[in-house]
């Protein structure tokens, strides 16, 4: 397994909506050259014509590494309905100065063949009524978190409503797993000791099994201990196989039973808080920072908010 390099997703209770990080820019100017076909057909030759485009939306999310950006957009006159979608930045200045959460009046540039922003203005912020929420320096549009009502290694119950506003990393695990969970949980016993000691009561951690029948209290408790996990501020959960399953679902993850018995799974790691996922966290290599450095930023802010600032380290 690799290092967490973070992107953003939307966990819904129908499941997971994927932006940038899941949905590829060709599935995106498919969708987009089908619907001006119907339109082309529907609507005249005049419409949806190459030409340049006023437009008003919201800034999604921005991905610097393919220079394009996704937009929850309003109708575009004469080319296309409200709708999110992708669009090239072909300028580095203006690339470089989106950022999500923007409200934008912005231009689009149609070719016939590609949409491409060409230049923007900002005329607000996306508000916390439509779930955008600060996280360090910037915005991120966060999601409900599924509810949930299990119980951990030593049996007792813990829920999400249980655990407050503190800062919740979630993951999901199996004891019997042959490779990556053992890793995960590695990487997450990693992660807890490098938090500093003045946030720890600020941060819990939460895994919840993908075998509950397998995963009793007791075989949490030897999995966790074999792996060095700090039992005070991390829960490993289990329930009845008719809770779980469902439960699993609804934050989105993916697990299919094999015929050998083993569990392939989806490898990801929420950041949450208030009930709100903030952030989620794959296993791929190179930004193993970025889960430390946005759970931390949370934290010293629970802590501020306690009135517990004194106990924070100097310079933070």
């Amino acid at each position: 397994m690799g290092l967490l390099s973070r992107s953003r997703i939307d966990v819904r209770d129908a499941g997971i909506r994927g932006t940038l990080g899941w949905l590829s820019s060709g599935l995106f100017r498919l969708g987009a050259s089908l619907w001006l076909a119907i339109a082309l057909v529907g609507c005249g030759p005049e419409y949806g014509a190459p030409g340049t485009y006023a437009a008003h939306g919201t800034v999604e999310d921005v991905d610097t590494a393919r220079a394009q950006v996704l937009i929850e957009h309003e109708d575009v006159v004469g080319l296309m309905p409200g709708m999110t979608m992708n669009f090239a930045v072909s300028d580095a200045d203006v690339l470089s100065a989106l950022a999500p959460g923007q409200i934008i009046d912005f231009e689009i540039r149609f070719t016939g063949r590609s949409y491409e922003v060409t230049g923007f203005e900002v005329v607000g912020e996306a508000p916390p009524e439509a779930g955008w929420r600060r996280l360090g320096d910037g915005l991120v549009r966060t999601s409900p978190a599924p509810d949930f009502e299990l119980i951990d290694q030593a049996g007792d119950p813990v829920s999400l409503a249980s655990l407050g506003d503190r800062v919740l990393i979630v993951d999901f695990i199996y004891t019997e797993c042959p490779g990556p969970c053992p890793v995960q949980t590695s990487n997450q016993v990693a992660l807890q000791k490098r938090i500093p000691e003045a946030l720890h009561e600020e941060v819990h951690f939460v895994s919840i099994s993908l075998d509950p029948e397998v995963d009793r209290p007791a075989v949490l408790d030897r999995y966790a201990r074999a792996r060095g996990a700090d039992l005070s501020n991390w829960s490993f959960l289990t329930g009845e196989k008719d809770i779980v399953a469902p439960l699993v679902r609804r934050w989105g993850v993916g697990s299919v039973r094999k015929d050998d018995g083993s569990i392939d799974h989806t490898l990801v790691t929420f950041l949450v808080q208030n009930g709100r996922v903030m952030e989620h966290y794959t296993p791929i290599e190179g930004q193993a920072d970025a889960l430390l450095a946005d759970l931390v930023v949370l934290a010293e802010a629970r802590a501020l908010a306690r009135g517990s600032a004194a106990t924070l380290p100097a310079g933070r």
